[in-house]
């Protein structure tokens, strides 16, 4: 079990993960779909993110110190900064410093907003278990990996909103269908990497079973697998049924996506917990 500084680890790197992701996402979603109204919910995702980037720096230094002075100690702090930690730490403050900017700078701000969420994607190249393998086709999966993660991410919460409301029920069947047809190209991008750092990590079948990594690897999985099946039931039933007209599938959208949320949850939290509180095998 992890301690108390391990623990808040955890739950600063789900809220990094949770805010940084979506609000990436919500501006790569805006900028390939056109949506409206989506600023306030991807500088309200930004400011999490800013915020839980920021703890989980300050935590480091706690974990390294053994106790709280270390979350400030300028000595502790500053010697971090020069390890790819604090590389880490200024791609996420430039990218989502650059998102948040360019929310207010009309809608080729969102360009700059989605060329800063990228940077701050790319952030994890630089810490973490892939950057312990020092291999460019690793650092390449992962980056593609997240910018698919984050764009499905992304999509979620404006297509539920219109498929909220009768009046936007045509905008959220144009959206799912034009998310589709993307989709088709990054869920396999996102499977096929996702795969190949899981085998590079693990490094072996006995691996993946038997070590604490490898089996909340597998729960990371399963969860993966759920999530591909709400998205399918999303492609395949309820979307070509609201273009056809029908009104009910915009309820059925709408949970779906609302179950889809709850499992991307659990995905991030395992996650969190993969890359903080669990070692590579060896």
């Amino acid at each position: 079990m992890p301690d108390a500084f391990g623990l808040a680890a955890i739950i600063a790197k789900f809220a990094l993960y949770l805010g940084l992701m979506t609000a990436a996402g919500t501006v790569m979603a805006t900028c390939m779909f056109r949506l409206d109204r989506t600023r306030g919910l991807a500088a309200a995702f930004a400011v999490v993110g800013l915020m839980a980037t920021i703890l989980a720096f300050s935590l480091r230094g706690a974990n390294l110190t053994g106790n709280v002075s270390g979350m400030t100690d300028p000595e502790m702090l500053g010697l971090l900064w020069t390890t790819p930690v604090g590389t880490a730490l200024l791609l996420r403050l430039v990218g989502l410093s650059l998102l948040i900017a360019g929310l207010f700078m009309g809608r080729l701000g969102m360009w700059i907003s989605m060329l800063g969420g990228i940077i701050a994607i790319w952030s994890f190249d630089h810490i973490g278990h892939v950057s312990s393998r020092d291999t460019t086709l690793l650092e390449i999966a992962l980056t593609l990996h997240l910018l698919a993660v984050a764009l499905w991410i992304g999509v979620l919460t404006p297509l539920k909103r219109l498929a909220s409301s009768p009046a936007t029920y045509t905008s959220a069947a144009d959206v799912g269908h034009r998310f589709g047809v993307v989709a088709m190209v990054t869920v396999p991008a996102l499977i096929i990497a996702g795969g190949y750092m899981g085998y590079e990590l693990a490094g072996s079948l006995e691996a993946l079973v038997g070590t604490g990594y490898g089996q909340a690897l597998i729960i990371k999985m399963l969860l993966v697998g759920l999530l591909l099946g709400l998205a399918a039931a999303n492609k395949l039933r309820f979307i070509p049924a609201l273009r056809a007209g029908d009104p009910a599938a915009a309820g059925h959208l709408s949970k779906s996506i609302s179950v889809e949320w709850l499992v991307i949850l659990a995905v991030l939290g395992t996650t969190a917990v993969l890359t903080t509180n669990l070692t590579l095998p060896t």
